[in-house]
């Protein structure tokens, strides 16, 4: 007996369904991702190429010492000088764009899971179904309702870097120790207090791990952005892959590779800082027993006398 069922119909039914219901929807999507790209890359390609390797060495400097700003200093200048310099500062753009978007949306999902274990439970599943599905998949839906050019390749970043940050976000605030909870609710802090000057802090080493890992993500995607005429880094690989050109193909992916091992340094060095916790915040569990026998003590010498 033959069965089938016929999935695949009913998904293209339902993208067909969301262009002609929701296309204005998408249209307006596209124009904010498509102007906030425009913002980004107008702000990197505006001035000179050393202004914008001073600026990022000087980040490194801040963030991990003379290393990796000697670091930067060489990277971006070998991208200048193999001449990707326009196409790195395009793909770049392109991964900050989709970063900082998938970032917003997995940070409060992740707390969302960590806060409620039925939305965790809903929330694996499509984690991993977005984690597992291959990235060109989303393109044939991405190019039908933003069409050709920078967009899709964002909303496909965008979807495919979105699991580690939602999964890490949450892992770190189930990770905070429940004793130093336990003591902010014991001193009256709101649940809103406690998670935003405790939870969140303990929990940074871990969300910006999450951060990172979109980030690298986001960068791995940039192929995939070329294929649907985003430019970039992702066109000349795509180029070279239609051209069998080695050379351009290897000029254009170790600049990938530059910008990959900077923004991996940079993000890594923001989560290895210590997290700040007042001290009315959390107090350690041994100050809390502490402030508990004392009352006990208070109240027997009450009672005693």
């Amino acid at each position: 007996m033959d069965i089938r069922i016929p999935l695949g119909q009913w998904v293209e039914d339902f993208v067909d369904v969301l262009t002609d219901v929701a296309q204005p929807f998408f249209d307006v999507l596209r124009a904010i991702f498509l102007g906030a790209h425009d913002l980004i890359n107008l702000v990197f390609q505006s001035p000179p190429f050393w202004v914008i390797i001073l600026a990022v060495a000087a980040l490194g400097f801040l963030a991990r010492g003379w290393k990796l700003a000697l670091g930067v200093l060489v990277g971006f200048t070998l991208i200048l000088a193999v001449d990707q310099w326009e196409n790195a500062m395009d793909t770049l753009s392109l991964v900050l764009v989709a970063s900082i978007i998938a970032v917003i949306i997995s940070v409060p999902l992740g707390i969302l899971g960590a806060r409620f274990d039925n939305a965790s439970r809903i929330l694996k599943p499509i984690l991993d179904f977005l984690q597992t599905m291959p990235a060109l998949v989303y393109l044939i839906p991405a190019l039908i309702l933003f069409r050709v050019g920078v967009v899709p390749g964002i909303v496909a970043t965008i979807v495919f870097a979105l699991a580690p940050g939602v999964r890490l976000t949450e892992l770190g605030i189930r990770g905070v120790d429940k004793e130093v909870v336990e003591a902010g609710h014991a001193f009256g802090s709101s649940p809103f207090r406690i998670l935003r000057q405790i939870q969140l802090p303990l929990a940074m080493p871990s969300i910006m791990a999450g951060v990172n890992q979109v980030i690298m993500l986001s960068l791995s995607m940039v192929v995939i952005a070329g294929m649907v005429g985003a430019g970039g880094l992702g066109g000349d690989v795509v180029a070279s892959l239609n051209r069998l050109d080695i050379g351009l193909g290897f000029e254009a992916g170790l600049s990938v590779v530059i910008l990959a091992i900077v923004l991996d340094r940079l993000t890594a060095s923001l989560g290895t800082r210590k997290p700040r916790v007042k001290k009315a915040d959390a107090v350690p569990s041994v100050n809390a027993e502490a402030s508990v026998s004392q009352k006990d003590e208070q109240l027997v010498a009450a009672s005693a006398s």
